[in-house]
């Protein structure tokens, strides 16, 4: 009988999360996510239940087409095919952008699951409010993505897109999502080594949803 291995490449959710480098860690762009436990049995209580506040897009989770593109697929209807089977975990040594260059060697087909390894992983999630620089998608790997009919592209940080220059969130998010690529974003890929694996993740049925928080293993 066969022996599987699996690698939750999810990040916890919690206060401590790591939060996406916009704004100050003072004055944040965005809300902090928060798990409130309000009644708990240790405390006395018959139960215990928790309050979660969070934006769709903190954490590990999926961005769906809805999320630049008007009149695109919410969360709630991605096919559940586009993250459950067969991907490829690929390596990338770029210090700054995911290029077509190293992309081309891996013959790259229609219809594949694409996680890419960077340099991201794990030293960008040991800080909190990460300001410095971080591996991303380039425009022009995100057109060669897209060109190649892959179904999910995801990536070992909080965004595909960089700001350097700021234009590029946009472009490299709409060249995707507007090809109907779903975006995996916030893995955590340290101890994973290179390869194939079974990509096994769904994100919440969030009802009309520009992204869903998920959890996700690989099996290999």
């Amino acid at each position: 009988m066969a022996e599987y291995q699996y690698f939750d490449v999810t990040l916890p959710l919690g206060k401590d999360i790591p939060c996406l480098p916009i704004g100050t860690p003072e004055n944040p762009a965005v809300p902090i996510p928060k798990v409130e436990r309000f009644l708990d049995v240790e405390k006395g209580d018959k139960v215990t239940q928790s309050r979660i506040a969070m934006i769709s897009h903190d954490g590990t989770h999926i961005d769906a087409p809805l999320h630049f593109i008007r009149g695109g697929t919410t969360i709630d209807a991605m096919p559940f095919e586009t993250t459950l089977g067969p991907c490829r975990v690929l390596q990338i040594n770029d210090e700054k952008f995911v290029t077509v260059k190293e992309l081309e060697p891996y013959k790259i087909k229609a219809g594949e699951r694409i996680l890419f390894k960077t340099k991201n992983s794990p030293g960008v999630y040991d800080v909190w409010w990460y300001t410095g620089p971080f591996v991303t998608v380039s425009p022009e790997a995100a057109k060669y993505l897209a060109e190649k009919k892959v179904r999910l592209v995801g990536i070992d940080y909080l965004t595909i897109a960089g700001n350097d220059p700021p234009e590029n969130v946009g472009v490299v998010h709409e060249m995707l999502l507007k090809n109907g690529v779903f975006i995996l974003e916030g893995l955590n890929l340290a101890g994973v080594k290179p390869g194939n694996y079974e990509l096994i993740c769904l994100p919440l049925r969030l009802e009309k949803g520009d992204a869903g928080p998920c959890r996700v293993i690989l099996r290999k």
